[in-house]
């Protein structure tokens, strides 16, 4: 999202299952290098098309299928992408209800009902803009932070408690990797 390269280190791979593939299916460049994740700089990213026409659905699932702990991330990645994306969350409800948020940024979704939005990612022809907002839950905070962190301008997350529930000293870490990110 921030168009920078990362390491991420000891994810333990085998257990990352489905994991980088559907990020990959995003366009996502990544390497798996021993037990840690290559994400390169990637000024662009392209959603996988086929070649019959059809969207991408990218949805949850019991293990070993894709979390749904990270549909709401790879929802955010989605609205900077190049090319359109469903996200269908099919095992809990009104998880997707921060998308008008993200809509409030600038990004171009269309949320279908309590459990599918599609994405239309522009390519980052229009950058996510800055904006004051409340985090709903923990997979929905991070997700916003994220989104943040794109985004050009300020932006303020109220209800920060939700994401410090699952991302410990998450501003420091921030920080550490070069955000510009203050806790008020």
């Amino acid at each position: 999202m921030t168009q920078s390269e990362i390491t991420i280190k000891n994810v333990s791979v085998e257990n990352l299952g489905v994991i980088p593939d559907k990020f990959r299916q995003l366009g996502i460049q990544l390497e798996l290098r021993g037990d840690d994740i290559y994400i390169p700089e990637q000024d662009v990213y392209e959603i996988q098309s086929f070649l019959d026409g059809s969207v991408l659905t990218i949805y949850d699932h019991p293990w070993p299928g894709f979390t749904p702990d990270l549909l709401s991330i790879v929802l955010v990645v989605a609205t900077q992408a190049k090319g359109s994306v469903l996200i269908h969350q099919k095992m809990f409800e009104s998880r997707l209800f921060f998308v008008d948020k993200l809509i409030d940024m600038g990004a171009q979704i269309i949320l279908c009902d309590p459990h599918r939005a599609a994405v239309i990612g522009m390519g980052r022809q229009h950058h996510l803009r800055g904006i004051t907002m409340s985090s709903p839950d923990i997979r929905a905070g991070v997700a916003l932070l994220i989104a943040a962190l794109s985004a050009e301008g300020k932006s303020t997350i109220q209800n920060i408690e939700q994401i410090d529930r699952g991302y410990q000293h998450i501003d420091q870490r921030l920080r550490q990797l070069g955000a510009q990110i203050n806790r008020i």
